[in-house]
């Protein structure tokens, strides 16, 4: 699997298989003359101790060791068993446990961190890096303190989850307490922020490799910024002091495609919010004329160098 970097690849991308993103990056691969393959994570099986090969992964009948890279995409709910499997599964490539190098954009550790919302949080504040007042508990008594004492204005969401989502803002006590009574009987782990205002607008910077973008949200209506839930966007420029702080952020997660985002703070400087390891950019494509799929492409062939170098 070893070549020129001008050599076709084979890519796989784990994630759905129809869409807006997965139409952009096929059409971006082929342009590129590489072959994008897509297979469900629900399809992803191992066979281990059989033959010469010690551990053989595959998806929808291939075998990943035949790609020369892998795309993750959104990962479908399931259960521990099933998440910890898929991500085992990319961690015995990551560790070169399978036949031949096989470059992860974005590795396992990585959307670790990213995905759960309390490990990004965390690992963004042990940074350095001003976040919004946060705890995270898991029952409704502690909620409640929580709430009275973030200042009964709170935004509740779901340690996992993305697009805005299961995110609430409670400004009632009874809301509250009727709302963590749920959560508690679910077996939820409640994340509670402090809101803060104004809400409805964030800034987002899109690290694709080597490139970074800036793109402006706003959303009237809603205290989500997510275009999902009717936000706006607008493009920015980035210096090159915030687009080396957007990369030192993704290379503290280990990724190299993902979204770094900013809420607004009436009260002082922007408050980082999450890093995103699976990044949708269909509203950012909207407002930048550069397609966002072939560099997503771009940065896939090239960490097939760097693991077979």
């Amino acid at each position: 699997m070893s070549g020129s970097p001008l050599a076709s690849r084979r890519l796989l991308m784990l994630g759905p298989d129809s869409g807006w993103h997965a139409e952009q990056l096929r059409d971006a691969a082929c342009r590129q003359g590489h072959r994008l393959d897509i297979a469900p994570w629900e399809t992803i099986a191992a066979r281990v101790g059989e033959g010469q090969t010690p551990v053989s992964l595959q998806s929808d009948r291939r075998q990943l060791s035949d790609y020369d890279a892998i795309l993750t995409r959104t990962m479908p709910a399931g259960s521990m068993e099933q998440i910890t499997f898929r991500l085992a599964a990319l961690h015995a490539i990551a560790d070169q446990l399978t036949p031949h190098p096989t470059a992860i954009v974005n590795p396992p550790r990585g959307l670790e961190w990213s995905i759960d919302k309390f490990a990004s949080l965390a690992r963004l504040a042990s940074a350095g890096l001003p976040t919004p007042s946060t705890r995270v508990v898991q029952s409704r008594g502690e909620a409640m303190q929580a709430f009275d004492e973030l200042g009964g204005d709170c935004v509740v969401k779901p340690i996992f989850g993305g697009e805005g989502r299961g995110v609430m803002r409670i400004s009632d006590a009874q809301l509250a307490w009727t709302s963590f009574s749920t959560l508690e009987q679910l077996k939820a782990v409640l994340q509670i922020q402090s809101f803060v205002p104004p809400g409805g607008r964030d800034t987002r910077w899109l690290v694709v490799g080597e490139q970074v973008f800036g793109v402006r949200r706003h959303n009237h209506h809603c205290f989500r910024s997510n275009v999902s839930a009717g936000a706006t966007c607008q493009r920015i420029e980035l210096d090159a002091c915030v687009k080396a702080t957007a990369k030192r952020i993704t290379e503290l997660f280990g990724l190299v495609f993902a979204s770094v985002d900013l809420i607004d703070n009436d009260q002082g400087p922007p408050l980082f919010l999450e890093v995103n390891a699976i990044p949708g950019w269909k509203g950012a494509q909207s407002v930048i004329d550069e397609s966002i799929a072939e560099h997503v492409i771009s940065t896939l062939v090239a960490e097939t160098e760097r693991v077979t170098t």
